[in-house]
């Protein structure tokens, strides 16, 4: 028991980058955040045993890291929050630099995507090439390159909306 425990936490503690960037992809508020990655570490935990080392284990979190995020996500959106203070409704509207209003505009148009294509974007900022997205996702290299495309175009317009670069 102690060997496993021992290996999951190192692998852990050296990808826990994939389950940050879940996370934020999937979650907007902080605690939000937390409880999601509280929950992927959980899921994996109680999932180690299945993972034989037949892919790499980055590929495995990353799998098993979208699956409980969107898990995750579809019953976060059942709740509804009313309650807003005025310090975040405050937070929300002020413009501190153009260049962080542009990282919102572009997280709040990532935010509107498919749970599909915010896996893809997530993948494709991370530097991983269309074979190793489609490897992740199941689906073909074509049909990332195809979505990708798509994706960058929607993005641009969204952001836009909400931006004037």
């Amino acid at each position: 028991m102690y060997l496993k425990e021992a290996s999951f936490i190192e692998l852990l503690n050296k990808h826990q980058n994939i389950i940050h960037k879940v996370s934020g992809i999937y979650m907007d508020k902080s605690e939000d955040k937390e409880d999601l990655f509280q929950e992927i570490v959980l899921q994996a935990w109680k999932s180690f045993e299945t993972f034989k080392g037949n892919s790499l284990f980055s590929t495995w979190l990353y799998r098993l890291s979208l699956n409980v995020a969107i898990t995750f996500f579809k019953k976060s959106r059942k709740k509804v929050d009313y309650t807003m203070t005025d310090a975040v409704i405050k937070q929300e509207t002020e413009a501190i630099n153009p260049l962080e209003e542009q990282i919102k505009a572009m997280y709040k148009a990532i935010g509107q995507l498919s749970k599909i294509d915010k896996a893809l974007v997530m993948l494709y900022l991370e530097d991983y090439n269309y074979g190793e997205i489609a490897d992740f996702l199941g689906i073909t290299a074509n049909n990332v390159a195809v979505k990708m495309n798509r994706i960058k175009i929607k993005l641009k317009e969204e952001s836009q909306k909400h931006y004037q670069f």
